[in-house]
């Protein structure tokens, strides 16, 4: 059963999620805000396994709350759900510590998808959001290992399972994520996977596992 809290300050859109929710299988709703402050206040106090929360709310933001989230470091799961496509959206919600990005005019399966995927540990990002043509500099070439390695990261896999499917050490795996992080200027794994895809060095559906565990 996936514990989730679910905060937007639009009182239909947050009925209309709340009975969807309610209808998931394995899905619980365990509280529900209507801006920043009881959002915080919610997560607190009913420990959910994953947040959506809405970019733009008052008494505080979806990204301001997971910033305080992170720092805090609760072990909630953070789904950002907006109306917003915007790359600086993105940017700002990964670099907070959010797990996901998914827009309001996402269908439902993939918002279930997404709360899957963080509630595992996965990174995910709504398949409409484009990330092309940012105008970044290009960054270093990763090998063909970082980029093995980060593409099992990203999947949610731990390192003694990336170190054991690509028959190297846990050791060796940290050191690949350390360089991939330095070339990127990332500062967690989120961020970097984002990077990656922004810049077309990834892509999302690379970032698929089925139930076996393979690519």
């Amino acid at each position: 059963m996936i514990r989730i809290l679910l905060a937007d300050d639009h009182p239909l859109t947050r009925a209309g999620l709340a009975a969807w929710i309610s209808d998931v299988p394995d899905f619980k709703l365990v509280a529900e805000a209507s801006d920043g402050e009881s959002a915080w206040r919610a997560m607190r106090e009913s420990s959910p396994d994953v947040a959506l929360l809405d970019i733009e709310m008052p008494n505080g933001t979806g990204i301001e709350i997971t910033e305080r989230a992170t720092r805090a470091r609760m072990p909630v799961k953070i789904v950002m759900l907006t109306a917003y496509r915007a790359q600086q959206y993105v940017m700002a919600s990964i670099r907070a510590g959010a797990t996901g990005f998914v827009l309001k005019t996402a269908p439902f399966e993939q918002l279930r998808m997404a709360i899957v995927s963080a509630s595992e540990g996965r990174f995910y990002l709504d398949t409409s959001v484009s990330l092309a043509g940012s105008g970044d500099v290009a960054p270093e070439e990763l090998s063909p290992r970082e980029k093995e390695v980060l593409i099992l990261t990203a999947q949610g896999m731990q390192g003694h399972r990336t170190a054991s499917k690509l028959s190297i050490t846990e050791r060796t795996v940290q050191a690949h994520l350390a360089s991939v992080y330095n070339k990127f200027g990332a500062r967690n794994k989120t961020e970097a996977i984002l990077i990656a895809l922004k810049r077309g060095i990834i892509f999302l559906d690379e970032l698929h596992i089925d139930e076996d565990g393979e690519i």
